[in-house]
């Protein structure tokens, strides 16, 4: 769980929040056929971010960074190429 004076490193709008709620909801019913509450799919979805969101921010992080790398050497054999 997440260590006291530890903030999440993104955050989610109130209508993100409610529509991640309401597949978890769909989610549990359709797979498991198991009724979910609010509350029930909030303490899920929290637990899942505070679990995963930093992992998975991190790998986006890394991600993004090897495309930029490749597109930026891309950009500087385009750039060479245009010299006469």
């Amino acid at each position: 769980m997440r260590k006291e004076g530890q903030r999440n490193i993104f955050s989610i709008s109130p209508e993100e929040k409610k529509k991640m709620q309401e597949d978890i909801i769909y989610f549990f019913k359709e797979e498991r056929d198991e009724e979910l509450g609010i509350i029930g799919s909030e303490m899920i979805l929290d637990f899942f971010i505070e679990m995963l969101g930093e992992r998975i921010y991190n790998k986006a992080l890394d991600d993004v960074k090897l495309w930029l790398t490749r597109n930026i050497e891309n950009l500087e054999s385009d750039y060479y190429a245009l010299y006469k």
